[in-house]
């Protein structure tokens, strides 16, 4: 076959295509270069999770608590600010990260369906215990999942106690959700619910708080689980590099342990703001 054949070829056919790869890769190299740098995050959460999170009482627009606090650490960590915002129910929240509108949430169990909109970061930052509430008076015994079968639950809207819990609840349980703890709470003392779940902390701070004294806890727990930090996939700033700044922040603060002394803190702010 004659040389200059080959010479056609590379001219015809060859040419366009490296012109063309030339020109995708200086187009990323410019959008790279323009796209906007992380300058700040935004956090949110369960705004009922004390010590973890609560309505800030001199702010209505922030959240305080350990979480909140932990935040502020990870700020100093990867020289980013972080705002800590209340932005409405914990249902909201999760919707609000499906849709990029908040990068951070700080504390969330995890779930397949939510892997579709957040990444978690690993390891968990807190262990939590999910229990059986109950009025006092009430006698039936609370031992495995199948000791709920045939009675009537209670949760939050949009809460997990773990995977295989959730899965087990789905096809046997019937379980009511509430858009807020203390109309569950409400809703159990007049009996609407034979029980209640949800985590053993910030329930009795809740339950404190508003001066419920009839219930009761069960002593075998639920489930117990880890508490994340998560970003939305959607956020502007979720990016490999941010990511890894992220992960390795929350790898030390972890291994520093820093979140017992943050609960401690904040269950002792939670009871001076609470009152006798």
């Amino acid at each position: 076959m004659h040389k200059n054949y080959f010479v056609g070829m590379v001219s015809r056919g060859y040419r366009p295509t490296l012109l063309a790869a030339t020109c995708l890769l200086l187009w990323g190299v410019q959008a790279a270069a323009q796209a906007p740098a992380c300058k700040s995050l935004v956090a949110t959460g369960n705004p009922e999770y004390t010590p973890y999170l609560w309505r800030d009482p001199t702010d209505d627009t922030g959240l305080i608590g350990a979480n909140a606090d932990l935040m502020q650490l990870l700020s100093k960590e990867i020289g980013i600010p972080i705002e800590v915002k209340y932005l409405g129910s914990w249902a909201r929240v999760q919707e609000l990260a499906k849709n990029g509108r908040v990068d951070l949430i700080a504390g969330a169990f995890f779930t397949l369906p939510r892997l579709e909109y957040m990444d978690y970061f690993y390891p968990t930052f807190r262990g939590t215990r999910t229990v059986i509430w109950t009025p006092a008076k009430t006698t039936f015994p609370f031992k495995t999942w199948k000791d709920l079968i045939g009675r009537k639950g209670l949760t939050v809207i949009n809460n997990s106690f773990g995977e295989e819990f959730d899965r087990y609840a789905q096809e046997f349980l019937k379980i009511d959700k509430v858009p807020q703890l203390e109309q569950a709470f409400r809703m159990l003392e007049v009996g609407r619910a034979d029980y209640l779940i949800y985590e053993e902390a910030p329930g009795q701070a809740l339950a404190a708080k508003l001066g419920y004294t009839g219930f009761k806890t069960s002593s075998v727990s639920v489930s117990n689980e880890g508490l994340h930090l998560t970003l939305s996939h959607l956020s502007p700033c979720n990016t490999g590099e941010m990511r890894g700044r992220i992960a390795k922040a929350m790898h030390k603060l972890t291994k520093d342990n820093v979140m017992k002394q943050l609960v401690e803190n904040n269950i002792q702010r939670w009871r001076l703001q609470a009152g006798p």
